[in-house]
């Protein structure tokens, strides 16, 4: 019976391939969904140099879409089965256009779109963990996806906290500080890496629970994910020749 060597899943034989559906391209498969990590955490970054150095309801619609954009690549690094990420893709691309257009009327529009952006990438993040951690190896596409879903919480709790801007009455900021897309992310992350606070700080309770929670998550985020993640990673070594 003629076997075949696939790189990581090991040996399988001819018969297996043609009554598995292909085995071998399941591989394939499998091995391409892991290298979406690094465009995953690459399309995140543009998401965020896009917000810091643009400004205005056209930048909130763009990050929208970026946003829907990596929920769904997320999907892709997943082992959700086709019929079902169909689905979820068509119904995320159908409600992030909804949200653009809502976020063009009103600041309660904007609120909405916010809220929506962080119950997405809720999502993603956990799509993210739930694949990285079921991986049996650690890899550098492993890491990748860890930083990935560390950087997308601050971006979820900056959503969060221009949700509780829009949505409510009182000033987000003390002072009267500006409160747009560029400052909620800097308090987010500045929040997340627990750096300390010097020019922005919650006025009301609502905002100043969200950041307490922020900072306990990033914190235990770092502690338990991403470092268990470096300790086990080791450079795939080449086969000696």
């Amino acid at each position: 019976m003629l076997k075949t060597e696939i790189a990581g899943i090991g040996s399988v034989s001819g018969d297996d391939i043609y009554d598995n559906g292909g085995a071998g391209n399941h591989a394939k498969r499998r091995v391409a969904s892991e290298d979406r990590f690094g465009l995953l955490l690459l399309v995140l970054i543009c998401a965020y140099v896009l917000s810091a150095f643009t400004t205005g309801r056209g930048t909130d619609a763009a990050q929208l879409v970026l946003y829907g954009g990596t929920a769904i690549l997320s999907l892709r690094t997943s082992s959700v089965p086709k019929r079902h990420l169909k689905l979820i893709a068509a119904a995320l691309i159908v409600g992030s256009g909804v949200m653009v257009a809502i976020s063009l009327t009103s600041q309660t529009g904007r609120g909405i779109a916010d809220a929506w952006i962080a119950v997405t990438l809720l999502f993603v993040i956990v799509v993210i963990v739930r694949s990285v951690l079921s991986k049996e190896t650690v890899t550098i596409q492993s890491i990748y996806g860890a930083f990935s879903a560390y950087m997308i919480v601050g971006l979820m709790f900056a959503s969060v906290f221009a949700a509780i801007d829009h949505l409510g009455a009182a000033h987000f900021f003390a002072d009267h500080e500006a409160a747009n897309t560029e400052t909620f992310q800097y308090f987010s992350f500045t929040t997340l890496t627990t750096l300390g606070y010097g020019d922005f700080t919650a006025v009301g309770s609502p905002g100043r629970a969200i950041a307490v929670l922020e900072a306990l998550t990033g914190q235990v985020f770092l502690a338990t994910l991403v470092a268990r993640l470096v300790a086990g990673f080791r450079p795939r070594r080449e086969p000696a020749q």
